[in-house]
């Protein structure tokens, strides 16, 4: 509790500033194989083709991703970029997730494109299992 001095000689008890507790970390740590919320809605985002996503890597080693938000002619809201939050998809792109284009290199700064990862289909097996035959001399 924190105090001052309100008069020569009283003090008056001032309240303490509460602390809220994240959700996210009493939740616990999201399945294996799962983006966590804002990595999943960050993941959303990106696998959206209406949104183009790019990262802008700084001189200073400073990371930045962001995606355009259309303009939205109900609410009249959007015709800007936005960011993405960086350690969640510095998160998305160390799993594989997500991958990086050909890079756009300015003096100050290279900007990439962001896209879903491809994933590899495994071929499907043909004919069922085959039997081998053994040679008998």
């Amino acid at each position: 509790m924190l105090s001052t001095v309100d008069r020569t000689k009283s003090l008056v008890a001032l309240p303490t500033a509460r602390r809220r507790h994240s959700r996210a970390a009493t939740a616990g740590p999201a399945p294996a194989g799962r983006p966590s919320g804002a990595a999943a809605e960050a993941l959303r985002i990106i696998a959206d083709p209406r949104t183009p996503t790019y990262v802008t890597v700084y001189a200073n080693g400073r990371r930045r991703y962001s995606y355009w938000r259309p303009l939205d002619s109900t609410t009249g809201t959007g015709g800007c970029y936005a960011a993405l939050p960086t350690a969640d998809c510095d998160e998305l792109h160390a799993s594989g997730r997500i991958t990086l284009g050909e890079p756009v290199v300015d003096p100050n700064r290279t900007t990439y494109r962001v896209r879903t990862a491809t994933r590899v289909q495994p071929a499907p097996v043909r004919g069922g299992v085959t039997q081998l035959r053994s040679r008998v001399a």
